[in-house]
């Protein structure tokens, strides 16, 4: 496998694992419209309609800012768990995962892995203090004891580049998706997704949000085992079994269980890491998980929680691709003209699908695509709150009203924001259908980790922390996680066409990051007025919320 091939998986592997639904490459198959399958369009129709049940039962419980936001607070650390799987196992991580463990072998199983190193982070660091010191948004805690109205403009202004980029991607996937899985129309799928998570969200709020995904995950956990072990039982099993007789198939032979060359560019996967590993814990969706749950104990379940699911499926996705190996890459039928080993029916995408239909028949097979619509729905509706909420929590209500609005009026601006990002993702996603937008993917990794995760955690650890400082860290952090990303081959050559990139790699984490940290330490150690000492000495008081949680918003009662 040459070192380009490793590249280019490498660079689209967030839009392959992580909760991004824009499929992958030409490296794993193009999308290609299927027939229309009723037995998923069927079955999908019962999520739609048990999820709008929940949503009309959610509407009566969201009165207060609080319900719509974080769904009062009430939700525990096993069902919040739940939710974060929801938001994390996309319908991506299903397909690509399973076609690049039946391409690559242990090199996938090795990438699945990494998508673990941002949970220490949340877990050790960041779950106790963001649910002790955070009521509706992560802006909450950056401008804690900074001021208000500055701060909370770079937060909610970097938290809507990643929802926005990140929305996009998730819509031009989703049509692609749909189009290969039920055969309908691209466009006709964009309004079906957008119109469905104006619902969820603007009537239902977090409550309704939340109960998506878990539905959602469970929907995704019982499709995968039922693959996963009807499979797996075929080969009595037996690991040992299923890997000698998948070797002997394979092209890659008994490399199939080697590592190959992972680092064949260092430095592209490094950066990637970084992206990885402090994209997640700066994701404003992700993070506006933690006000939902009752106290800091809930929240630590919840990455606890969440992590034991997301590593128990992505054990399931390593069964099912190898396992792939032997049932679809040796039949006839998931093959174009019949030529094993040639093009696979629809794209190397429906590895999974082909597997299902498999081993479960044609019902199966519609369970599982309906899973995978589902996800998307989860995905975009957690997407559109975090959005919502940085419109209407941290612009309208403390930067224009000044913290003076009334609970009516921010929520009606919530609702409305939410209805304005969703016609936004369906247009943009009409818009971008025939472009790759894994660079929007690799943006919006770039910028959580390079604007958002560093003013989050030297505000929560560092006393020295000034207003100026964290001005100066979080958009320089934006700005040049922006302009790496366009500078890049993914944009300059891709989809500007210049013939070579400024910047010669395609993951910023690695050079963004470290200017954002070094220019919040500078400003805010060059800063010497009397705000920035009034700042510091608050940290004391901060720090004694972040420890015990006293002063701490508390679940409603509902």
């Amino acid at each position: 496998m040459n070192a380009n091939t490793l590249s280019r998986l490498g660079a689209g592997l967030l839009v392959l694992a992580l909760p991004a639904l824009a499929l992958a490459k030409g490296d794993m198959g193009q999308m290609e419209k299927q027939a229309l399958n009723f037995h998923a369009i069927g079955m999908f129709f019962v999520f739609v309609v048990l999820t709008l049940g929940i949503t009309y039962w959610a509407a009566s419980r969201t009165k207060l800012t609080a319900d719509f936001y974080t769904a009062g607070g009430g939700i525990t650390g096993f069902q919040n768990g739940l939710a974060i799987a929801g938001d994390y196992m996309s319908a991506a991580t299903l397909l690509g995962l399973t076609a690049m463990m039946y391409m690559q072998g242990v090199n996938a199983y090795i990438y699945m892995l990494s998508f673990f190193v941002g949970w220490p982070i949340i877990l050790f660091l960041m779950a106790e203090r963001l649910r002790n010191l955070g009521k509706f948004t992560f802006a909450d805690i950056t401008a804690y004891r900074l001021n208000q109205g500055k701060v909370r403009t770079m937060a909610a202004v970097s938290s809507l580049t990643v929802v926005c980029f990140y929305l996009v991607a998730q819509m031009v996937g989703a049509g692609q998706l749909i189009k290969l899985l039920f055969g309908l129309d691209y466009n006709i799928a964009l309004v079906v997704v957008g119109a469905l998570m104006m619902i969820y969200v603007t009537f239902g709020g977090m409550v309704a949000t939340t109960w998506v995904q878990i539905i959602k995950a469970v929907m995704l956990l019982i499709g995968g085992t039922t693959v996963g072990v009807l499979a797996f039982s075929q080969f009595g099993f037996s690991f040992d079994e299923l890997t000698t007789r998948a070797m002997e198939v394979h092209k890659l032979g008994a490399k199939l269980l080697s590592p190959g060359s992972l680092l064949a560019d260092p430095i592209t996967a490094i950066s990637l890491g970084l992206g990885l590993m402090f994209g997640t814990a700066g994701l404003p969706h992700i993070l506006m998980r933690f006000f939902t749950v009752t106290d800091a104990k809930e929240a630590r379940k919840s990455v606890l929680y969440a992590s034991g699911i997301v590593a128990y499926f992505f054990n399931v996705i390593a069964i099912m691709g190898l396992c792939a190996i032997l049932i679809v890459g040796t039949n006839p039928q998931f093959f174009e003209g019949g030529e094993i080993g040639g093009k696979v029916v629809g794209g190397g995408n429906m590895i999974a699908m082909h597997l299902a239909q498999a081993v479960g028949g044609n019902l199966l097979l519609g369970f599982l695509s309906a899973v995978a619509f589902a996800t998307i729905l989860a995905v975009v509706a957690g997407l559109a709150l975090a959005g919502a909420s940085a419109i209407s929590h941290d612009i309208y209500s403390r930067v224009i009203m000044k913290g003076k609005a009334n609970e009516a009026t921010e929520l009606k601006v919530s609702k409305y924001a939410t209805i304005g990002l969703g016609i936004v993702a369906i247009l943009l996603g009409m818009a971008f259908e025939k472009m790759n937008i894994a660079f929007m993917v690799a943006l919006a990794f770039g910028v959580a980790a390079s604007a958002n995760f560093p003013v989050l955690i030297l505000s929560m650890y560092w006393k020295g922390l000034t207003t100026r400082g964290a001005l100066m860290g979080g958009y320089s952090g934006l700005i040049s996680a922006v302009l790496f990303v366009l500078l890049s081959k993914s944009v300059w050559v891709n989809v500007l066409h210049f013939e070579s990139a400024i910047f010669p790699y395609t993951q910023p984490a690695l050079f963004s990051m470290p200017i954002a940290f070094f220019m919040t330490w500078l400003f805010s150690t060059l800063d010497k007025s009397q705000e920035a000492k009034d700042e510091k000495e608050a940290f004391e008081d901060q720090y004694v919320r972040a420890q015990t949680g006293v002063g701490a918003a508390t679940a409603a009662a509902h």
